[in-house]
């Protein structure tokens, strides 16, 4: 049975999918710390990727706390290096909208998948991630700062994912399952537009 707050959740996250394109992805990024924070948060799927992550962690617990958000973390820079060397991950834009609907489903039956399995699928994730993140730099010089921003602000995200599951599970117990559900909802939304 879906509580009126999950579906709640799930009608804004669709309406949110559906609506206008993320500006993550149109070429406005010139550099420096604060470019570096304001590119992940200014898409859709960088954000609900970055808390779903960050909602998995919280799920599974032990070592997850940091294996998953780090894994994450360390691709999405190693993404972005790879980005600004002009070599190629292919399908940027599909393995992001993937990114969101797995990590929806990861966060619904965390219980079943192996912790090591999560972090190395996090660190899949990173990856077309940073890749974004680097294909918006045009001054590639400045790629130090503009790296410390979005690593800093893919930081707060997980963290807040990690909170908003521990406040939703305080809750009631199947709330963090029930926003992965909706997650993966999206992602699957944003595959398809």
């Amino acid at each position: 049975m879906i509580r009126p707050f999950a579906a709640r959740f799930a009608l804004a996250a669709l309406f949110a999918a559906l609506s206008a394109p993320a500006l993550a992805h149109t070429g406005h990024g010139t550099g420096g710390a604060v470019a570096g924070v304001v590119h992940p948060l200014l898409g859709l799927d960088h954000v609900l990727a970055m808390l779903a992550a960050g909602v998995f962690a919280a799920r599974k617990g032990g070592m997850a706390h940091a294996a998953v958000p780090g894994a994450f973390m360390a691709a999405m820079l190693l993404g972005g290096f790879v980005a600004i060397s002009e070599l190629a991950i292919p399908a940027v834009e599909t393995g992001i909208a993937l990114s969101v609907a797995l990590l929806g489903l990861a966060i619904v039956f965390a219980e079943r998948i192996d912790a090591r399995a999560g972090a190395l699928a996090a660190a899949v994730f990173g990856l077309f991630h940073g890749a974004a993140h680097g294909a918006e730099l045009v001054d590639t010089t400045a790629f130090a700062p503009y790296a410390l921003g979005f690593l800093a602000a893919t930081g707060l995200l997980h963290a807040a994912g990690i909170a908003l599951a521990r406040v939703g599970a305080s809750l009631h117990a199947a709330l963090p399952r029930q926003a992965g559900a909706a997650i993966f909802a999206a992602g699957a939304l944003l595959l398809v537009v």
